[in-house]
């Protein structure tokens, strides 16, 4: 089964100043860079998927996709962005992480796998405690199509369409840290900055 690491980095950052978080700096390398270092090994290939200015992208590898709409219609609009790109890669499924999440596990892919897989559903999420992360997720490319059209009718909440389709929670541990901290402000950064050294 060919898995495509998808990148979400589409978000508006208000909370960072509006900065670009792909490119805020975090033991001195931009958090895309730490992204794409732990999703590499963990897919057979990638792609970006972000809605500003691609030159900043110049001199990455993977693909940039931006979101269909202008509108910017939050996370699901990046996931329906890289399924489409995935059907033209001819991947059967895509994996979604977030750009601003620099220590998510490097089993992510092969634990979504396996619990779809043993579930029998067509999707798979992170979760930690009660909190589910739905932007780490296992998506099949079958359902571009639902998706699309899901989001045409206004759809935004990533768990209601997930749940509609039937998806799998992978749970993980949140000590010493949870491992799906994100960098949502400046003082997230400061934190970041203590968990990598």
């Amino acid at each position: 089964m060919s898995i495509l690491g998808v990148i979400l980095a589409g978000g508006l950052a208000r909370r960072m100043g509006g900065q670009d978080k792909a490119f805020l700096r975090l033991g001195g390398a931009p958090l895309l860079d730490r992204a794409m270092a732990r999703l590499d090994p963990q897919v057979d290939g990638m792609a970006i998927n972000s809605n500003a200015d691609s030159a900043l992208f110049d001199g990455y590898a993977p693909a940039l996709v931006p979101d269909l709409d202008a509108a910017r219609a939050g996370p699901l609009a990046g996931v329906l962005a890289g399924l489409i790109h995935a059907e033209g890669t001819g991947a059967a499924h895509i994996v979604t992480v977030a750009v601003d999440t620099p220590f998510f596990p490097l089993d992510l892919v092969t634990r979504l796998r396996a619990a779809a897989d043993a579930q029998g559903v067509p999707l798979a999420c992170a979760a930690t405690g009660a909190r589910t992360h739905p932007v780490f997720g296992l998506w099949p490319v079958s359902l571009r199509a639902d998706l699309a059209e899901a989001l045409a009718a206004g759809e935004r909440k990533v768990d209601r369409w997930t749940g509609r389709h039937g998806c799998a929670v992978v749970e993980y541990g949140a000590e010493p840290f949870d491992p799906f901290f994100n960098v949502n402000t400046p003082e997230d950064l400061v934190v970041a900055e203590g968990l990598a050294s």
